[in-house]
């Protein structure tokens, strides 16, 4: 999936005098270079859940694991609708980054294979999985599901001298 150009809209409310729209692309480079993000699902009785964990940005998409019988691979069986988050925690600088859309599950070898080794450039050999058809193989966490999410709406908070609130809607 290669990136899509999203139509980014500055919500002049919540920025300063003189803020701009941020570009996707920084919110790429961020989604990109970030270590942790938060997902948050919805548990069956329509309670959130949230819990951080890693992933990687490529080929316009978020990916992240999870084993096949965590709490939030019970909630995406029910419902896919996801939000992820990441940024940095000061009130006076930074990037966050609020990303919406759907959770689909990755299975094709070939996808996983690319994924596998995109995950251990990023966070090194201990991130290292085997793939097997359907998911990720880990010595630590056995059979581990992989999911992918193409945002729909992302949101994007500039802190700093201008703040700015940014958001970006998908075809």
């Amino acid at each position: 999936m290669p990136d899509q150009e999203p139509r980014a809209e500055l919500d002049a409310r919540y920025s300063s005098e003189g803020a701009t729209a941020t570009e996707w692309q920084d919110a790429v480079a961020a989604l990109a270079r970030a270590e942790v993000y938060w997902l948050t699902t919805v548990r069956p009785d329509g309670r959130p859940h949230v819990t951080p964990l890693i992933g990687v940005w490529t080929e316009g998409a978020l990916y992240f694991s999870t084993g096949v019988e965590e709490r939030k691979a019970r909630n995406l069986r029910d419902n896919p609708h996801v939000v992820l988050t990441t940024g940095c925690n000061r009130l006076d600088e930074g990037f966050d980054l609020v990303v919406e859309g759907e959770a689909a599950r990755v299975t094709g070898a070939p996808r996983l294979r690319a994924l596998a080794e995109a995950w251990e450039a990023k966070y090194s050999a201990e991130w290292h999985f085997e793939v097997e058809e359907g998911g990720f193989v880990s010595s630590v966490a056995g059979e581990v599901l992989v999911f992918e999410v193409a945002p729909r709406t992302a949101f994007g908070f500039r802190k700093g001298e201008l703040y700015s609130q940014t958001r970006w809607r998908f075809a």
